[in-house]
């Protein structure tokens, strides 16, 4: 037993997000230089539209049908701003302390709130609800049901956007694999787990899944933009309320989500091993 005395203070544990989240390796990462990028975008979406068939030597009874022309639309996404706020007695607290507090704070949790924002406010608005009649299906079958939404809606490899907890059963059922670092399933589609996701809410009007239910995302591919943080305030004498002597820091950054079709598709799983 040790000799009794002052207790030694130390480092603080580090730690790390989670490597599969959505800013991981299934999106593309843009860290803007320009401040409009940041106000939120609009694009003319590519590859969206459907491609069709026609004959060279049609039967001269048939009708042949005339060419299809498509016209694309546009998409739009929004700004979402994600920070992190550090408070204490200014008391053996100095401003590049609670700096620090803060921006580790935002590092290890931007992510998750993304995700939940992204699923909250975004996804479960635009996402169509492929859930069969009879009601939420395994996590294989829900797999399935969203890849073959990505494929015949789509027509190449997208995103699926999944609770971190579904993870465990992805693998079990070797419904996923890792490629290059990244969790993909045997068609090619990049598989987000985030925390995030666990606000489990589904189209079309944010509806929570049941107790062992959980709603899973497909998206066509998703482009991020980003700003480095920023701390606020950027002076140490501004951090500091004089009626309380407390200091406060807020760190954030904002984040501008894209998806290339803007659609999505939603299903309800099953939470139990197949």
């Amino acid at each position: 037993m040790p000799s009794t005395g002052l207790r030694k203070y130390v480092e603080a544990v580090p730690g790390d997000p989670l490597p599969h989240g959505l800013l991981g390796g299934c999106a593309d990462i843009i860290d803007v230089t320009d401040p409009h990028e940041l106000l939120g975008t609009d694009w003319r979406p590519l590859s969206c539209s459907e491609a069709h068939d026609t004959t060279w030597c049609p039967d001269p009874d048939a009708v042949v049908p005339p060419k299809t022309f498509d016209r694309p639309g546009t998409c739009t996404a929004a700004p979402v701003t994600i920070y992190a706020g550090s408070e204490c007695t200014t008391i053996g607290y100095t401003y590049e302390e609670a700096t620090r507090h803060a921006r580790e704070t935002l590092r290890m949790g931007e992510q998750r709130a993304l995700e939940e924002w992204l699923q909250r406010d975004v996804l479960c608005s635009i996402g169509e609800d492929k859930t069969p009649v009879a009601g939420a299906v395994s996590v294989s079958q829900g797999v399935s049901i969203l890849e073959d939404w990505l494929g015949t809606e789509y027509g190449g490899t997208g995103v699926l956007h999944v609770p971190v907890g579904v993870g465990a059963l992805l693998g079990c059922c070797n419904i996923v694999h890792l490629t290059g670092g990244n969790p993909v399933t045997l068609v090619g589609n990049c598989v987000v787990l985030g925390a995030g996701y666990a606000a489990n809410v589904g189209p079309p009007d944010c509806t929570t899944a049941d107790p062992g239910e959980a709603w899973l995302y497909a998206t066509s591919p998703v482009r991020i933009r980003r700003e480095p943080p920023a701390t606020v305030p950027g002076k140490d004498g501004e951090s500091v309320a004089t009626l309380t002597n407390d200091r406060r820091v807020l760190v954030e950054r904002t984040f501008v989500v894209e998806i290339a079709c803007c659609r999505a598709a939603a299903v309800r799983v099953k939470l139990c091993a197949e």
